[in-house]
């Protein structure tokens, strides 16, 4: 077991240092795309989508944004809510249309170049499929919810607009630039200390909490959809690093322990259970370090949540057929 020393600084500090830079980028992207009027020309292809939702156009260029970095994208988001552009009903609804594209990131990065090698094409790409059936299953829930919940709605465009006197006539490029500098810094201000208390707790946490004796439910769900014993000491795995699960249940493929069915049930058994893990991991630090714990809580809730309903529907879907 490492001292609290040890485990802040070689598993606290480098994650909060990769996500405030990530972060710093979304938010300066979105106040230099303020500033130089690209939100306005990115919005005209993310309208298809915010139009539906009845979200401003501003918000499509956010979206768009994390098939790059989600982090990025999530810091768009936050800067337009905090400058008053959008109300938490409208940043629920913008972060649930977020997760599809969020995705497509992944497959680039993760799924296609990691994963599909690893569980062999078939496999792989049913399961891929699979995880791109509940990312796009969650926007257009977000899509309809946006449709149903913000009629009506009327947005402040202005909220976010640059500053300019009317004596100074237009900012030079200079201006905007120290403008933006400005604005991306009192933002990281509020965020950074957020971040690294919570990532340090939660990570000191870890270390001194087993969070994989929750995994003891693994069992009688597997004997219930009737998958055999191997699925398992997979699940446990999975439920820790879900490359490692690819890999061990691999060779369990290639020598017929497992169908091809089989296997995508239990990944998907082993990233359902591990929403537990990930959400202490990952999802409370990141989210209450963006939003604060009351907002952050509400994106929490409805995002795991969403995940759960989806990725369980995605089990029956491949139990039926």
């Amino acid at each position: 077991m490492q001292s609290i020393v040890s485990v802040l600084l070689s598993e606290a500090l480098p994650r909060v240092a990769v996500i405030t830079l990530l972060i710093g980028v979304g938010v300066a992207l979105a106040n230099l795309a303020v500033a130089y009027g690209i939100v306005d020309i990115i919005a005209r292809v993310g309208r298809y989508l915010t139009e539906p939702a009845n979200l401003p156009d501003e918000v499509g260029a956010a979206v768009l944004t994390n098939t790059v970095s989600v982090t990025a994208g999530y810091g768009m988001l936050a800067e337009f809510r905090e400058s008053g552009l959008l109300d938490d009903r409208a940043t629920l609804i913008a972060v649930v249309i977020n997760t599809f594209f969020g995705f497509v990131q992944h497959i680039f990065t993760y799924y296609g170049p990691v994963l599909i090698p690893i569980l062999g094409l078939q496999v792989g790409l049913m399961y891929v499929g699979a995880r791109a059936g509940i990312s796009l299953g969650i926007t257009i829930v977000g899509l309809v919810a946006g449709a149903l919940l913000l009629r009506r709605y009327e947005y402040d465009s202005s909220a976010i607009e640059p500053e300019v006197p009317d004596e100074d006539g237009p900012r030079s490029h200079r201006e905007k630039l120290r403008h933006a500098a400005a604005k991306t810094g009192e933002r990281l201000r509020s965020i950074v200390p957020r971040l690294a208390i919570i990532y340090s707790l939660v990570f000191v946490a870890l270390e001194y909490v087993d969070l994989e004796g929750m995994t003891a439910i693994a069992e009688p769900i597997t004997a219930l959809i009737g998958l055999p014993g191997a699925a398992v000491p997979v699940i446990l795995v999975s439920t820790v690093d879900p490359t490692s699960g690819a890999i061990a249940i691999a060779p369990l493929i290639a020598d017929g322990v497992f169908t091809a069915q089989e296997a995508v049930i239990t990944l998907l058994v082993g990233s359902l259970i591990s929403l537990t893990v990930g959400t202490v991991k990952r999802s409370i630090p990141f989210q209450y370090g963006i939003w604060g714990a009351e907002f952050g809580t509400k994106v929490i809730a409805v995002n795991v949540g969403l995940k759960a309903v989806f990725i369980a529907l995605s089990i029956v879907v491949f139990l039926l057929i």
